[in-house]
């Protein structure tokens, strides 16, 4: 794989307020994509979170969640070490789990499929429609101009059950090609589980565009919400 760093991305710069994380960019502020979905999930997604929490406890929900986002960082940071030549495949050689994971990640979802890397940890600002986020990976992926997201979870996952990663991906192609007019159509996820589970999602051509769309009627939802409020 080789860099080509034909896209400027900006230096990302966030904040929080209000408890949504908002990007930075001149004297404008931009909504990330994980708040306007967090914001806008279905009654009945934001139920079934709240029956986990009383079912394992509110403690023990905050130590799983906190335990994930710290892998979830660690797994992107040895993935980012990798693709950046600062690491080689001896540094995952000790039995360290977000190592592994990272590895499995690498072996089965990068090596022989990812021809060239765009950028990494790219910030992604859509001035028209308002809204900005951080694609973990792009570039030239079995072929294609991709966007990917690199992902870690408890036990595997089936399509119904993670459709916001696919908006995300939808929100983050739209930005992409609305900015540096592109035409990606592209999107994956590539994810591990703690007991290293490979498991690769796909979603291109029309799939992508659905939810590119589906994406802009949850931001519409989103800006709704916060003109009444």
């Amino acid at each position: 794989m080789k860099w080509n760093t034909k896209f400027n991305y900006p230096k990302s710069s966030r904040s929080n307020e209000d408890g949504l994380r908002k990007y930075l960019s001149g004297d404008e502020k931009y909504p990330s994509v994980t708040s306007i979905l967090s914001l806008t999930k279905s009654e009945e997604d934001k139920a079934s979170l709240e029956l986990w929490k009383q079912r394992v406890g509110y403690k023990e929900a905050n130590r799983i969640k906190t335990d994930a986002s710290r892998r979830g960082t660690s797994l992107h940071s040895y993935i980012e070490d990798y693709l950046r030549g600062r690491v080689n495949d001896s540094f995952f050689e000790s039995n360290e789990q977000h190592k592994n994971m990272a590895k499995v990640i690498i072996e089965n979802g990068i090596k022989g499929k990812l021809d060239e890397i765009f950028g990494m940890e790219a910030t992604l600002i859509n001035p028209n429609d308002r809204y900005a986020g951080t694609a973990d990976l792009i570039g030239i992926y079995n072929g294609n101009e991709t966007i990917i997201d690199f992902k870690q979870a408890n036990r595997p996952k089936k399509a119904d059950y993670i459709q916001d990663y696919f908006l995300q991906l939808g929100a983050y192609t739209l930005a992409h090609n609305v900015i540096y007019k592109t035409n990606i159509s592209s999107g994956v996820i590539l994810l591990c589980t703690v007991d290293n589970l490979f498991q690769d999602f796909i979603i291109e051509g029309p799939e992508l565009q659905m939810y590119q769309n589906l994406f802009l009627g949850r931001l519409k939802m989103f800006n709704e919400l916060k003109n009444s409020a």
